[in-house]
């Protein structure tokens, strides 16, 4: 299979005068009055459609992969994108009609510690119908009041005037294809700004549908596209009309923006002298936790979270951020070895696919040579990483596989010794916390009597878990595709990037100070959910629930179940 053919880089003289363009325009861009957004927002959603099918096609000869995998760019290419927008749909005509974001009072309750939290999914009737026994949920900073929620929702939208005028570098991922532009939607929609969009080149793929979704704010200079390398980037970010820069990609790559490269930049790094003095957000990844609490399970339920856990492992062959990387076990686990053949047995029937991402041979490389017990699950061949386990490295080991994000299919099995699920998970969380790198997404699967067990002990958990989501028998990283969850790593006291990142996106319903965003779901969801790698069915279901989001309806509902039930 060909893939695309890559962009040639655009010129100095090009990116000066894209910037130039929207530095003129981000001062009307910056006032546009709500429904011209919301005009915008109904035109990018149409056209997320309509470019549809020929990015799925583009996504699969890029990672040089066949129609078994469609499902996973239906999603990562179209579906995410299409929610994102139609959140923010909804919540802007909320405020044009009502002043306010429309989050009714009964999706507003404090914790037991008076933090506030707002429930933000499920959004709609469809959502409901959709997510049923999902609750996503926006957990605001502790100093957040209900008195005064009204002043922590809506940006500046509800804050009586418009949004400070300014030109976004937005530096694209190269992993999946809904980034670059979701990220672009939350300059120019949350935060006002006009927005240039890097491309990276490993997906640079995505430019031409990119530049057709956002023809319209591209004609009136409010969105420019370019593509290249390390060195157009580093233009971008240091253009002095350029006025903040938001990164999704490593915490080397960040980096090398904020302190420069090689000897000097790790100077100025540990001097704290940033060489980019403006503001910047961003998402660097993370070594993230799934977390196990010991129960009793029936054969179905060990087989149902063996492929929840085998998806987060697998999707997108493992190169997202927010895959599982370390699975959490209690040593004394009577079903502990049951458990870890079932993920054995769904691992291995997993079909493989080549290692697309630069890099990930000599990654995978590095890992296996760190550990002595490693198995591989899947076929080993030029080109290609089989899914590998990590069995029983130590807590407290301070192993690479706790401090270095693997970004390809390897997850590290670590047994902690605790006399019952309350003490297991307080150990869990610390662990956690305290030695895996990273704060973006973590995962707890606890089956309805440990639950019941855990009584306050499970919310307990969560709270004390410093990730910005919180997955409760959902794969965490599921908020990033729910829209109106935010996506980010937790906050630092002091404000800094931490190994994950600074700031939020995903941010639908415009929620001014977050902390995390946690999901709690069933521990079984019937029928399986069709994003799971092993569904059966999952390749139409995905397509159905694309073409679902950018076009809501109960036809294309209907399709989504009808597809789904086929697992």
């Amino acid at each position: 299979m060909t893939g695309p053919t890559p962009q040639a880089p655009t010129p100095t003289s090009q990116l000066d005068r894209t910037v130039e363009t929207l530095r003129a325009a981000a001062p009307a861009w910056a006032g546009a009055p709500i429904g011209e957004r919301i005009a915008h927002l109904r035109t990018l959603l149409r056209r997320t459609a309509e470019v549809g099918p020929a990015l799925v096609d583009a996504a699969l000869a890029a990672k040089g992969v066949d129609g078994r995998f469609a499902g996973e760019e239906w999603v990562g290419a179209v579906a995410i994108q299409a929610r994102v927008l139609r959140v923010l749909i909804d919540t802007l005509e909320g405020i044009e009609r009502h002043g306010r974001v429309p989050i009714p009072a009964s999706a507003v309750s404090t914790r037991p510690d008076g933090q506030v939290v707002v429930r933000v999914t499920p959004f709609d009737v469809y959502d409901r119908a959709l997510f049923t026994g999902w609750r996503g949920e926006v957990w605001l900073e502790p100093e957040v009041t209900l008195d005064g929620l009204d002043a922590a929702l809506g940006g500046f939208y509800t804050k009586g005037g418009a949004a400070e005028p300014g030109v976004s570098a937005v530096m694209g991922a190269g992993n999946v294809a809904c980034i670059a532009p979701t990220d672009a939607v939350h300059k120019l929609f949350v935060e006002g700004k006009a927005a240039v969009v890097k491309l990276n080149p490993v997906n640079d793929y995505i430019g031409p549908f990119l530049e057709r979704v956002f023809a319209d704010l591209i004609d009136a200079g409010c969105v420019g596209v370019a593509y290249g390398g390390a060195g157009v980037g580093e233009h971008l970010v240091h253009h002095p009309l350029v006025t903040d820069v938001h990164l999704t990609g490593s915490a080397a790559t960040y980096d090398a923006i904020v302190y420069g490269t090689g000897p000097e930049g790790a100077a100025r790094k540990e001097r704290g002298e940033r060489l980019l003095d403006k503001s910047i957000t961003a998402e660097l990844g993370n070594v993230s936790p799934v977390i196990v609490v010991p129960g009793e399970w029936s054969a179905g339920d060990l087989r149902f979270q063996a492929e929840h856990i085998a998806t987060q492992m697998k999707h997108n062959d493992g190169f997202n951020c927010n895959a599982a990387k370390v699975l959490v076990l209690a040593a004394g686990w009577a079903q502990k070895e049951a458990f870890l053949g079932e993920l054995r047995r769904v691992l291995g029937f997993l079909p493989p696919r080549p290692a697309y991402y630069p890099g990930a041979i000599e990654r995978w490389e590095a890992f296996t040579a760190s550990h002595p017990d490693v198995e591989l699950l899947g076929p080993v061949a030029p080109g290609r990483v089989p899914a590998t386990l990590l069995l029983g490295v130590p807590a407290g080991s301070g192993h690479k596989a706790f401090t270095d994000e693997a970004f390809c299919a390897v997850t590290a099995v670590v047994e902690l010794d605790a006399d019952g699920p309350q003490r297991f998970l307080e150990r869990a969380v610390a662990f956690a916390n305290d030695e895996l790198t990273g704060t973006l997404n973590a995962t707890i699967l606890a089956d309805p009597g440990a639950v019941a067990a855990l009584g306050g002990g499970l919310d307990a958990a969560v709270a004390g878990l410093r990730y910005g989501s919180v997955g409760v028998n959902m794969w965490g990283g599921a908020t990033y595709a729910l829209g109106a969850t935010v996506w980010g790593g937790f906050p630092a006291a002091d404000g800094e990037p931490t190994p994950s990142g600074v700031g939020f996106v995903h941010n639908g319903r415009l929620i001014d100070r977050p902390q995390k965003s946690v999901l709690w779901a069933p521990f079984r969801i019937r029928p399986k959910p069709p994003w799971f790698l092993t569904h059966r069915n999952g390749n139409r279901a995905m397509r159905h629930f694309a073409r679902f989001e950018t076009a809501p309806g109960p036809l294309t509902l209907a399709r989504v179940a009808a597809a789904s039930l086929r697992g």
